[in-house]
């Protein structure tokens, strides 16, 4: 079943990415701006078959009439298969840099965690299967095109990957707020670094924390004692960048 990506950042991205394979560019009829225009030119470019549709049309495609006047359709998300995304770093021959998460349900923080993750240069973000949100239009839609250069892989066994990351020489740490977790600022980051975030709600599960190398805690100075699981994820992100120069 194809899926239907709509914003016009988010389709251009996706037109010009080395992501999804589109399969067809849908434009509101009667709408007419540069940036649809633009994005026409391209898909013409691109010999993609291209159709015009009443915006109720694509407001039911959608979901809803946020799409502003445009939808990619593409083929089904594949995610990357975890022994490739290993030996694509080896082969590399640079520090490992990845991003595990343990239950991010949201599609909102999903998508800003896979924008950040590109941005700070990760190698691949791995998702648990079974406690994760899967990638939807709004996850890509948020991530803005990062999904078209960073690979996402999806695992049965979240603490068993973290298992054979240790064991290919990749230090792990999870990110929790509470005793035991060393200051994230004060921590050695350098070299071949794994990150582990967990939900929104209850952060990492008691296994997955067993499993990590040591726990994290950004130092905290308002009244409130946690951030957001895409922020949290954003700062600890940048802190391996800082350090890894």
């Amino acid at each position: 079943m194809a899926d239907y990506l709509y914003g016009v950042n988010p389709v251009k991205e996706a037109l010009t990415g080395s992501g999804r394979k589109p399969l067809e560019l849908l434009l509101a009829k009667g709408e007419r701006s540069a940036r649809l225009e633009d994005l026409h030119a391209l898909a013409q470019k691109l010999r993609l078959k291209t159709v015009f549709r009443e915006r109720r049309e694509l407001d039911r495609l959608a979901g809803h009439n946020h799409h502003q006047g445009v939808l990619l359709k593409l083929e089904p998300f594949k995610y990357a298969d975890l022994g490739v995304l290993l030996e694509r770093w080896q082969s590399r021959g640079d520090s490992a840099f990845f991003l595990l998460l343990d239950g991010i349900t949201d599609p909102h923080n999903l998508g800003a965690i896979l924008r950040s993750a590109e941005v700070a240069g990760c190698h691949g973000v791995i998702v648990a299967k079974d406690r994760s949100c899967s990638v939807t239009p709004v996850v890509e839609k948020t991530a803005a095109g990062a999904l078209s250069y960073l690979p996402l892989c999806q695992v049965t066994n979240l603490a068993r990957t973290i298992d054979e990351l240790k064991q290919a020489g990749v230090w792990c740490y999870g990110l929790a707020g509470e005793e035991g977790s060393k200051n994230l600022y004060e921590s050695d980051l350098r070299g071949n670094i794994a990150l582990v975030v967990g939900s929104e709600g209850k952060g990492l599960r008691e296994n997955i924390r067993k499993h990590c190398d040591g726990l994290l805690a950004i130092p905290m100075r308002g009244q409130v004692n946690s951030l957001n699981a895409s922020v949290a994820a954003a700062v600890s992100l940048f802190e391996v960048v800082r350090q890894n120069g």
